[in-house]
């Protein structure tokens, strides 16, 4: 049996502290302008990020400066950007305060940690011996999944909500910038 790790808790909220620290400079630049989009348009958003990353993997080059990492770095961005637009819905302009938007981003970090903390208990670390490559295929999988609820109209039979696709979507993710950071890479 796998102990946890005590680095794993540390390594998430360095990492959402990063990923919190660029929303905050891009609500300086563009305010919430993200209020605006709808959740089929922010579905879109990450499904295009996930699939960039999935390109590189497989191509084994990229041809635009970003990383697979910042990209990882955008799908929790984006991932918090989606659970405060299912709590609040999409708006035709924008309608929150940076200070109140970044007080949602809390509140969804916060969250996607205590789900993390609780899995990871269950789980003991295997992401830790899991591929890179395998969080970008899960990413991909789930955005799927919202898709198919999206088009549903949310209607599930027994399935998790979008919601709970978003927070795998975040820990997914940050799971990719800690093993692209603190170089724990596995080939494959």
């Amino acid at each position: 049996m796998a102990k946890e790790n005590p680095e794993t808790e540390k390594q998430f909220k360095e990492t959402l502290e990063g990923c919190r620290t660029l929303f905050a400079k891009k609500l300086h630049d563009y305010n919430a302008s993200w209020r605006m989009l709808r959740p089929s348009s922010l579905t879109d958003q990450l499904l295009i990020k996930a699939r960039r990353i999935r390109s590189i993997e497989v191509k084994g080059k990229a041809m635009v400066e970003d990383d697979i990492r910042s990209e990882f770095v955008a799908l929790i961005n984006y991932g918090i950007v989606g659970l405060i637009q299912l709590e609040k819905g999409f708006a035709d302009s924008v309608d929150i305060t940076n200070d109140e938007a970044l007080a949602l981003y809390d509140k969804y970090a916060s969250e996607a940690l205590q789900l993390m903390l609780r899995k990871n208990h269950d789980y003991d670390e295997a992401w830790r011996m899991m591929r890179v490559s395998s969080y970008t295929d899960f990413i991909l999988t789930k955005i799927e999944r919202v898709k198919e609820i999206e088009n549903l109209g949310g209607g599930t039979l027994v399935s998790e909500g979008i919601d709970a696709n978003y927070m795998d979507i975040i820990n997914y993710s940050v799971f990719g910038v800690i093993k692209l950071t603190y170089g724990e890479l596995q080939r494959g």
